[in-house]
């Protein structure tokens, strides 16, 4: 099969790399695959012996950084979206076309809305079409233009028209649609009056684990875990640093709350000098973190499909503060597996609470732990892909590539 990814799904290190990571380790054990995405960053040698050894073929192909953004504008202008623009590649076009000419393919999985565009190369007509959309893109672009003024608002609606429109399309052009949550097929289906297969998103349970002796000494402290050039976390924390955290302080003068995450921007940096507050940037590895934290908080107000830093903090035995918008692609129940808040009174309220009591952090970090346990094995969210129609084919004979352990190799989980 030939699977396309809108960026190198390895090291899983973010939230769609980490989809697309165990996406391609499942559906190579089942079929040969020939993986092609464009690359935006270098891409180190040992990320590459990891992806050729599980797949037949692999195609990374570099994206120049202002070619990208002209290519944004062009398809902008021409009524299309900035967001195929900006992963179009007429390099990686001409290699997905010759392979389409070297191998007939059995299938074809296209993960992510931005990599539609290269179901249209005419060598791939007639090929069982699957799209994971992993949540529906076009509503993210709504709820951004929803918190922001002219004329930006007037950009961001726009993208998330033609995003929808694109998106609307999908159903006529494949054999099946696939998303992360239930929201997100319940908000498709009240567009386009078509229901897409839910294929939820796992945790790796061996490679995030408890701290097991875990420490209450030390001054309280708060972690956030996110990439931090990513315009819903740097929203988030600018939120919570501004309307939440200064009133723990008032409360808890010791406490600190930790920025853990690749490539801060200037809003973020701006926040590391904050009172209480530290931003710690990229990390090699952030599990030590997390066994640090007293507490993980997620504020993003705007969050769709799983939030994966939700499931691995859970993974790690740590309490967990959510708002609504994180929560709602979830199963967890709140004050059962972890804590909800939505206003900045009802986040103090819990912080405070959860910093104050180790007895109730290790109870609610117990419970979230079982959880996810019971409900996201990555095994067991995946067998769904076994039964998506045009796939389901196509991986009926069992295959055994070189076999990838996430504990093998050395990254940085999760931003």
């Amino acid at each position: 099969m030939l699977l396309l990814t809108h960026r190198v799904p390895y090291p899983p290190n973010r939230g769609d790399r980490i989809r697309s990571f165990h996406l391609l380790e499942y559906l190579a054990r089942r079929t040969e695959i020939d993986l092609a995405f464009p690359a935006s960053e270098p891409i180190p040698a040992a990320t590459m012996d990891v992806l050729k050894r599980l797949c037949r073929r692999v195609g990374a192909v570099p994206l120049g950084r202002r070619a990208r953004w002209l290519r944004a504008a062009r398809s902008l202008a021409c009524g299309r979206t900035a967001t195929e623009g900006l992963f179009y590649s007429p390099e990686l076009h001409n290699t997905i076309r010759r392979w389409s000419q070297e191998s007939r393919f059995d299938a074809v999985l296209v993960v992510c809305s931005s990599m539609v565009q290269y179901l249209d190369i005419p060598e791939l007509s007639g090929v069982p079409a699957i799209v994971d959309l992993v949540d529906v893109d076009s509503q993210k672009w709504f709820d951004y233009a929803a918190q922001t003024g002219f004329p930006r608002r007037q950009l961001l609606a726009l993208e998330a028209r033609r995003l929808r429109r694109l998106e609307s399309s999908l159903p006529a052009r494949t054999s099946a649609i696939a998303v992360v949550a239930d929201r997100e097929a319940d908000l498709f289906e009240s567009f386009s009056s078509h229901r897409p297969h839910v294929v939820r998103n796992g945790v790796d349970l061996d490679y995030f684990q408890p701290n097991r002796d875990p420490a209450d000494d030390g001054p309280p402290s708060c972690l956030f875990v996110g990439a931090l050039d990513y315009e819903a976390n740097v929203d988030g924390a600018q939120w919570f640093c501004r309307e939440v955290w200064p009133r723990v302080l008032a409360r808890i003068p010791a406490a600190v709350f930790r920025l853990v995450g690749s490539r801060p921007n200037r809003r973020a940096r701006r926040l590391g000098r904050l009172p209480g507050v530290e931003l710690v940037g990229e990390v090699a590895d952030v599990r030590p973190h997390l066994h640090a934290a007293s507490v993980v908080a997620v504020p993003l107000r705007v969050a769709r499909g799983v939030q994966n830093k939700v499931l691995e903090a859970l993974a790690a035995g740590k309490p967990v503060v959510v708002t609504p918008q994180a929560l709602a692609g979830l199963r967890a129940v709140p004050d059962k597996h972890l804590a909800s808040a939505a206003t900045p009174a009802e986040w103090v309220d819990a912080l405070s609470d959860l910093l104050t009591n180790p007895a109730l952090r290790r109870q609610l970090a117990q419970s979230g732990r079982a959880f996810v346990e019971q409900q996201y094995r990555w095994s067991q969210q995946l067998s769904a892909l076994d039964t998506l129609p045009g796939l389901a084919e196509c991986i009926g004979v069992s295959h055994q590539p070189s076999a990838v352990s996430r504990q093998q190799s050395t990254f940085s989980p999760p931003a």
